[in-house]
């Protein structure tokens, strides 16, 4: 599972670009008890979500014409230029090149073969978020249409071993893929990839999906739809996972909650 002991190809930063942070930072503030913390004047409108103290996620506005609001997840690389080449050889795309922020670490951010977006985090002197796990993210989730060709691609540029399980019953995927780091087998695991038809994505291509940790997650989906966001898949109870729905906030970003199993029974 995701802890933040990171090591290389584990899920190390996420941020959420937005067209109104200020309205982003007091959505995302009233769901799980975030603060927004701005980064300064030398930030460019970039800051961090703060949560007892312990840094959980970020936010910024969008840089590009045309973006789209979006959470971009980012994976730990020891390499950032080394990974960019492996992207570039792999039939990846690169929309960051490899660029150093202040001292705090090296990042670059691409589009997979399928249309996933992601970005890499190589680390300075920021080693990644600060918590993980309740009121954080808590696990990450590609959906693609072409899921074969999506675990090639990161089996290539970030060392993934998968565990395939099917999924009885459901008519959407035969298969869910659960993503491990190199070596890390089912501790280690920190994801899935999951095939869907492109009629089942709401985004139209692959997308990357992060989880985020809540106690209630009925609560926590009325205060999200109370605040704008829509829910794509209402509460819905999963044998031995939890209680997990799938959002939207006010401006179309995709995101989950997820109440553990373990957390529900204790």
């Amino acid at each position: 599972m995701l802890t933040n002991d990171y090591v290389p190809g584990a899920p190390d930063w996420i941020d959420l670009g937005s067209r109104d942070t200020t309205a982003a930072a007091a959505y995302y503030g009233s769901l799980f008890g975030w603060e927004f913390e701005p980064g300064g004047p030398a930030s460019g409108g970039y800051g961090t979500f703060v949560r007892d103290g312990a840094t959980v996620a970020a936010l910024g506005p969008l840089q590009d014409t045309g973006a789209h609001p979006a959470w971009t997840v980012y994976f730990e690389t020891a390499d950032a230029d080394a990974t960019t080449a492996a992207v570039e050889e792999n039939g990846g795309t690169v929309r960051v090149p490899p660029m150093d922020v202040f001292d705090q670490g090296r990042l670059a951010s691409y589009t997979d073969p399928t249309g996933g977006e992601f970005g890499v985090w190589q680390p300075g002197t920021n080693k990644g978020l600060d918590h993980v796990g309740p009121w954080g993210l808590c696990w990450t989730e590609l959906y693609t249409p072409r899921a074969q060709r999506a675990k090639d691609f990161y089996a290539a540029v970030l060392a993934w071993d998968y565990e395939d399980m099917p999924l009885p019953g459901d008519a959407s995927a035969d298969v869910y893929t659960v993503v491990s780091r190199s070596g890390g087998g089912q501790d280690g695991s920190h994801g899935g990839i999951l095939q869907l038809g492109p009629d089942l994505l709401p985004a139209g291509t692959a997308y990357w999906q992060p989880y985020f940790g809540v106690d209630d997650c009925d609560a926590v989906v009325a205060r999200a739809t109370e605040g704008g966001g829509t829910a794509l898949l209402p509460p819905t109870g999963m044998a031995g996972v939890g209680r997990l729905a799938l959002l939207t906030d006010p401006e179309g970003a995709f995101f989950a909650v997820l109440t553990p199993a373990a957390s529900m029974t204790s």
